[in-house]
């Protein structure tokens, strides 16, 4: 039985300081996900970036309000983001689709399961999917709270054995990660309340933070999913997670 592993690769684990795309660190990451594909890994990629991409390609001609600015920029990123993809993946012999979707998808009803037998047959015959917020049409309150929650979703929908969710911190800690007294917790058993421990500001890339992304790892842990929070800019943290996951800096959320 094939393992199925839902990776949602952050803002911050893909951009650089100034905001660009970080396209070597993306690279490495698709490195590692061909890799994951190799040990017989069934891999769903929940990427963020499209604004991101978007952003540096076009001077808008006149002020933007908060919305206009996404819907514009994501519809510019997201084309060249699923390029990039496409051409990294093609190295590997992967093929590639694009699954962008929203909120309303996730009700019980016809566009769930078009959406879940979109993913199935796309798993059953070899190509990868890579999902995003449908931006351009998602907007204020129809909006997933972020991509964190729209992972949790999706590896709820597809009953993926894990979640694995890169940001550009190691994992939860008892502080602030700065703090040379905060220590990073490791494991984290169902039924454990660490709210006391997460930071509430936002991410400087994204929507998201560690506070959403402890609201989806303990919301899907309780779904009987393995969760883990890691750094995606670490060198080969993918590979080191499934081989040496002792010593790879992560926090994880038991079933």
């Amino acid at each position: 039985m094939n393992k199925r592993i839902v990776v949602k690769i952050g803002s911050n684990a893909l951009t650089r300081p100034d905001g660009r795309l970080d396209v070597t660190r993306m690279s490495a990451l698709v490195d590692q996900i061909a890799w994951l594909r190799q040990q017989d890994c069934e891999v769903i990629l929940v990427s963020s970036g499209a604004v991101a991409c978007g952003r540096r390609e076009l001077k808008a001609t006149h002020e933007l309000d908060s919305v206009e600015q996404r819907q514009l920029f994501s519809a510019l990123g997201q084309a060249k983001l699923i390029g990039l993809y496409y051409d990294l993946f093609r190295e590997y012999h992967i093929h590639v689709g694009q699954v962008l979707t929203m909120k309303e998808n996730f009700q019980a009803g016809e566009q769930y399961r078009n959406q879940q037998q979109c993913m199935r047959v796309m798993l059953e015959n070899g190509v990868l999917p890579i999902v995003n917020e449908n931006d351009t049409v998602s907007v204020t309150e129809l909006m997933f709270t972020d991509n964190d929650e729209l992972s949790g979703l999706i590896a709820q929908m597809m009953q993926a054995d894990t979640l694995v969710l890169l940001s550009n911190i190691d994992g939860i800690y008892t502080g602030h990660p700065d703090a040379p007294t905060s220590q990073l917790i490791h494991e984290v058993a169902p039924g454990t309340d660490l709210s006391q421990y997460i930071q509430t500001e936002k991410s400087s890339a994204g929507r998201g933070g560690m506070q959403s992304k402890y609201a989806t790892a303990s919301k899907i842990q309780q779904a009987g999913i393995r969760v883990i929070i890691a750094n995606g800019k670490r060198e080969n943290v993918l590979i080191d997670l499934m081989e040496h996951s002792e010593t790879t800096p992560h926090t994880v959320f038991l079933p």
